[in-house]
C-alpha cells in the first residue's frame, strides 16, 4: 500500500510538472496598475504628509507628562529645544500607533560626568518604550545602554559617533504591539533604527517597557505619546516630525 501511494504521488508531482510547464503567460499577466501609491514630496527634508512636531518655533503639540495642564518648561533658542532640568519629560498631545519619526539630537555643550551620568536623554515611542540617547564618545558603558540601544534591550549593532556639527539623526521605522479585545498579545512591537544614516537596529523586536530595574513587562496598550526625557542633562533636539503609517 505504501509503494501505491509513493506512486501516485510520483504521479502527481510529474502531471502537475508538465502541466506548469505547458502553461503560457504574457507579461500583462503579473502586471497590476491598481491601487497606486499616493504621491510624497520631500520638501526641505520633510515629507509633505508628515505632523511637523518642532520646527523651532514652538511647543504648541507638546505638553508637560506630569503637568498637561502647564506649560512645556523647556527652552528654545536659535530653533532648537533644550531640556530644562528637573522639569520633567515632555510628550506629544497626540498619539500614535506604527509610525516613520525623525528626531535630531545633540548633545551638552559642556560634556562631564560618565557613563549614564553623560548627556543622557531618551526618546519613549508610544511612551513606554525607550531608543536612548547617550554622548557615546569615549564613554564607557553597558552596551544596552548607549546611544542607538533599546534602553536595557537591544545594544546597536554598531557604535555611532557624532557628525563634525556634533548632531545626531534618529530615523525610526517602529511597529506597535498588537493586542487582542482580552488584552492578550499577538504581536510585539518591532523597531528599525538608522543613526547618521547607518542601521542600528534592523527590524527589532521590543520585549516589553522599558525597564531600569528588572525585566520588560508586557501590557496591553493602545496608540501612545512620542516621550522625550529629562534625565538631568542639557540635551538638545531640533526638527522631529513623523508620520503615521
Amino acid at each position: 500500500m505504501r509503494h501505491i501511494n509513493l506512486l501516485h504521488t510520483a504521479l502527481f508531482l510529474a502531471l502537475s510538472s508538465a502541466c506548469m510547464a505547458q502553461t503560457k503567460f504574457k507579461p500583462e499577466d503579473t502586471e497590476f496598475y491598481e491601487p497606486k501609491p499616493r504621491v510624497v514630496m520631500n520638501n526641505a527634508q520633510v515629507p509633505n504628509d508628515a505632523i511637523v512636531l518642532f520646527d523651532g518655533k514652538n511647543l504648541d503639540k507638546w505638553e508637560s507628562k506630569n503637568n498637561p495642564s502647564q506649560a512645556v518648561p523647556w527652552t528654545i533658542k536659535d530653533a532648537v529645544l533644550t531640556v530644562k532640568p528637573s522639569t520633567g519629560d515632555i510628550q506629544t498631545k497626540d498619539k500614535f500607533e506604527d509610525f516613520q519619526l525623525h528626531i535630531e539630537w545633540k548633545s551638552p555643550e559642556t560634556i562631564k560626568g560618565e557613563g549614564q551620568g553623560r548627556g543622557n536623554s531618551g526618546i519613549f515611542l508610544q511612551g513606554m518604550y525607550e531608543v536612548q540617547v547617550l554622548d557615546n564618545d569615549d564613554n564607557p558603558t553597558y552596551v544596552n545602554g548607549q546611544a542607538g540601544s533599546i534602553y536595557k534591550q537591544r545594544p546597536p549593532l554598531v557604535e555611532v559617533r557624532s557628525d563634525k556639527d556634533k548632531w545626531h539623526r534618529y530615523d525610526i521605522i517602529y511597529k506597535a504591539p498588537r493586542f487582542n479585545i482580552d488584552g492578550m498579545l499577538i504581536s510585539k512591537a518591532t523597531v528599525t533604527i538608522l543613526h547618521n544614516g547607518v542601521l542600528v537596529q534592523n527590524n527589532t523586536q521590543i520585549e516589553g517597557t522599558t525597564e531600569y530595574i528588572g525585566l520588560p513587562k508586557l501590557q496591553a496598550h493602545g496608540p501612545g505619546p512620542i516621550v522625550l526625557q529629562d534625565h538631568g542633562d542639557l540635551v538638545h533636539f531640533r526638527n522631529i516630525w513623523i508620520r503615521p503609517l
